[in-house]
């Protein structure tokens, strides 16, 4: 708050040093994406586009704890519940957005300090130059609302090393700045007390210059090191099958592994397995897109979102009640209608007809 009556702006925009700067502007909800944040910033990064002046784009998060939480599933919960079209239109905007950051012409540098999930990773992670620290913690936690990754994530997810997307998708696990460079969702590691110098950097020499200055040697991945055990078992080609590999491996971090699986929504699970696969097989980040916004529409007429949202963050009793309840019992036909054409709905992404040059389409 700035005075009475007076709050500050969810978005700070401005430019310096031939730097568009953009600060997500919600700290005390670790500045969750909402409809008018992805408006503002989509703007923003039209203008600069045609702006001879801005040279680079960087994205940092208002506070101490990260960038961005994600995006407001609470809103998302009364718009289910209600048969709202409003979060369908905010994930229209978002992952045009998305696709839009990807195919930046100049240098799009996020800041990945602190808690960086779901819409986070998707207004970070297919960005050119993207930077972790050692309080990063990144991640994609849709399965345990019974939702699905999104905002491109699952593109992401399906270009990791092997099968390590499948397993952070379905466990929710997540990423340190090791595991998110050795994955492909960031590029360099800075120390968070180098960071503040770092952006001052930016705004006196070129972007490849302040990164040579300031790039540490990357933390190793502790994820990377566990390949073996994850590939063997997430290979499979359903999730029910997944957790028998799992249970039955005998390493300890692959039966905590199954455990976590099974206290997620079995649909969500099951189609995100499905979204993974057919992302792997996709073309283009775009195509991936349109698949993702076909699934979140579905998954906003479905049972688990609504339960899922009410259990994690409305009435925080942490105890879902899934339906159907077990991965055994989701067929399918279940997972197929979340992959239904929306006719005229549809987002409509046009698949890229030049190469980009982006973190996530290189």
């Amino acid at each position: 708050m700035t005075g009475a009556g007076t709050t500050e702006p969810e978005v700070l925009i401005d430019t310096s040093g031939g730097v568009g700067r953009i600060v997500l502007n919600r700290p005390r909800a670790i500045n969750a994406l909402n409809h008018s944040m992805v408006r503002q910033i989509a703007a923003a990064l039209t203008e600069w586009a045609g702006d001879d002046q801005v040279r680079a784009v960087l994205i940092t998060g208002a506070g101490d704890r990260g960038l961005c939480a994600g995006g407001d599933i609470v809103s998302i919960y009364h718009d289910a519940k209600t048969g709202g079209t409003g979060s369908r239109e905010f994930w229209r905007e978002e992952y045009i957005l998305n696709a839009a950051i990807a195919n930046y012409r100049k240098p799009y540098v996020a800041v990945m300090d602190g808690i960086v999930m779901g819409g986070g990773v998707g207004v970070s992670a297919h960005g050119s130059v993207r930077i972790v620290t050692e309080r990063s913690m990144i991640g994609m936690p849709e399965t345990g609302i019974g939702f699905v990754p999104d905002v491109g994530g699952t593109y992401l997810l399906a270009r990791t090393p092997g099968e390590l997307g499948t397993h952070i998708a379905l466990t929710t696990a997540r990423l340190s700045a090791g595991d998110a460079i050795a994955c492909g969702f960031a590029d360099h590691f800075i120390p968070s007390e180098q960071i503040a110098a770092f952006v001052q950097k930016l705004s006196e020499t070129s972007v490849e210059a302040a990164v040579a200055a300031f790039t540490a040697p990357a933390p190793a991945s502790d994820l990377l090191a566990q390949q073996g055990w994850i590939d063997a078992a997430y290979s499979a080609d359903s999730v029910p099958e997944i957790v028998s590999r799992l249970q039955r491996s005998g390493v300890p971090e692959a039966a905590k592994a199954a455990e976590q699986i099974l206290s997620k929504s079995p649909t969500a699970c099951a189609v995100t397995l499905a979204s993974l696969r057919r992302a792997r097989a996709a073309g283009s980040l775009e195509d991936v897109l349109n698949d993702e916004f076909r699934v979140s529409v579905a998954c906003l007429n479905s049972h688990d979102l609504v339960e899922g949202i009410r259990a994690q963050v409305v009435d925080k009793d942490r105890n879902p009640h899934w339906s159907p309840a077990t991965l055994d019992e989701v067929t399918d036909d279940d997972v197929a209608q979340f992959f239904t054409p929306l006719g005229d709905l549809e987002l409509g992404l046009p698949h890229p007809t030049t190469t980009t040059t982006t973190g996530a389409q290189q």
